[in-house]
Order: structure tokens, then C-alpha cells, then sequence
């Protein structure tokens, strides 16, 4: 039987493509307050925008869900204000009670009239650095393990404020958020291991092919220009 699973949506986030940083890449991290019912499509919220799809947005990252339960860590850590608000990390959105231990990669939710599916764990990168204005935050989200997550849609529907996400149905319960974004992110994962993971059809692809490297014994992976971010001024 499926574990009884809820939360209130605290908060839903949408934002536009802008020029943050000069002689950086544009970005859509910063999310704003979105009120009233919100439509979701299969690339996540109708009203959303992501900058660059090869690493945010698409069906496999439509929507991204982050713990509130992590901003008094993240503020008495001295990293994020005092009374810093939901969508500080550029989510979309914001519960209390559900976090990257209390679900697993694969986990089925109803969200509104929508049904979502947990794709993967977020990847940081530079831009949450520049956005949060600490550098080493996507450094301290890979450590930590305080990332957050992503869904895909499975069926499309609309979502409000107060509306519940719940848990549906399980298919993966071993493995949690935490555990398998742990894994890809630091790669201390055994081989075997590594070769379920390569095979779950609930997993991201782009996780399921680095899952297969690493089952092969391919530990090696620059993250530099995701971390640091590329060099395009001048």
C-alpha cells in the first residue's frame, strides 16, 4: 500500500528570462509570487520560463519542488537572511514536510488537478551562486544534499496556492532523493549500484547515461563550468 503522503503548497514561483549578470549568460532563476490557479503544461507552469533548456526546463526538469523545511538550516548557517521567503533558490515550489528524505526518484504525486512524476535531484549551478550571492552555494547544495527536486508531467491540470501535493503510488522505495542525488553528485556509489540506477525508466536519462559511466568505471566528469560558470566577458 502506497504511504499516506501530503503537504500544502505554500508558495508557487514563476519568472522571466533577464540579464543579470554583465558578461554572463541570461537567466530565469529568480522567481516571483504567482497567484491565482496556475496552468501546467507538459514543460511545467505555462507562465514559467527557463534560459537555457539544456540544463533547466524540459519535460524532464518541468518543475522544480524545494523543502522549505531547509531555510532555517540555510540561515543559521548565515548563508541566506533572516526571514528570507520561499523561491530564495529559484524554485517553483514551496512546501513544509516533504523533503529529498521522505521521497524517492519515481514517486507518482497528484499536484492540483495535475499528476507529476520525481524525475531527478537538481544539479546546482553558477547561476544559484550569483543569485543568492554566495558563490560557493552550489558547492554547499552538493554537500549538504539540500538540493531540492524535479518532476516531469504526466498529466497536465492547473495548481493554486493551498492546493495539496500528495503522494500517489511508489514504484522505487529504496531509493530516496537524498540517496540517489548524493550519488550522481559525489559519485560514491558502487558499481552495482550504479548499474540499477543506469536501468531505472523512472530516472532522468541524462542520469540514467551518467549512471552508466559510472558502472563501467567512469569516474570522471568536469564540473567546473557548471559550478564556476563560463567565461564569456570580454
Amino acid at each position: 500500500m502506497t504511504q499516506k503522503l501530503s503537504s500544502k503548497i505554500d508558495g508557487l514561483f514563476v519568472g522571466k528570462v533577464a540579464d543579470r549578470w554583465p558578461g554572463k549568460p541570461p537567466s530565469a532563476i529568480q522567481k516571483d509570487p504567482a497567484t491565482g490557479a496556475q496552468e501546467i503544461g507538459v514543460c511545467g507552469f505555462v507562465q514559467d520560463s527557463q534560459a537555457d533548456l539544456e540544463v533547466h526546463g524540459g519535460v524532464e526538469k518541468a518543475i522544480h519542488h524545494y523543502a522549505f523545511d531547509h531555510y532555517a538550516a540555510w540561515q543559521a548557517e548565515g548563508l541566506i537572511p533572516d526571514g528570507a521567503q520561499p523561491a530564495a533558490f529559484g524554485e517553483n515550489i514551496s512546501t513544509s514536510g516533504l523533503t529529498e528524505d521522505t521521497l524517492c526518484v519515481g514517486d507518482i504525486l497528484s499536484l492540483g488537478s495535475a499528476t507529476v512524476q520525481i524525475s531527478q535531484g537538481r544539479q546546482p549551478c553558477w547561476k544559484l551562486g550569483r543569485h543568492t550571492g554566495q558563490e560557493k552555494m552550489p558547492y554547499l547544495f552538493q554537500k549538504t544534499g539540500r538540493t531540492g527536486w524535479y518532476y516531469r508531467v504526466l498529466e497536465v491540470g492547473s495548481v493554486a496556492v493551498g492546493d495539496k501535493v500528495s503522494l500517489v503510488e511508489r514504484p522505487q522505495p529504496n531509493w530516496t532523493v537524498r540517496k540517489v542525488t548524493q550519488a550522481r553528485l559525489t559519485k560514491r556509489i558502487t558499481p552495482e549500484d550504479a548499474a540499477q540506477l543506469a536501468c531505472m525508466p523512472e530516472l532522468a536519462n541524462g542520469w540514467r547515461i551518467a549512471f552508466a559511466k559510472m558502472a563501467a568505471g567512469q569516474m570522471k566528469e568536469d564540473t567546473s563550468r557548471r559550478l564556476a560558470g563560463p567565461d564569456i566577458e570580454g
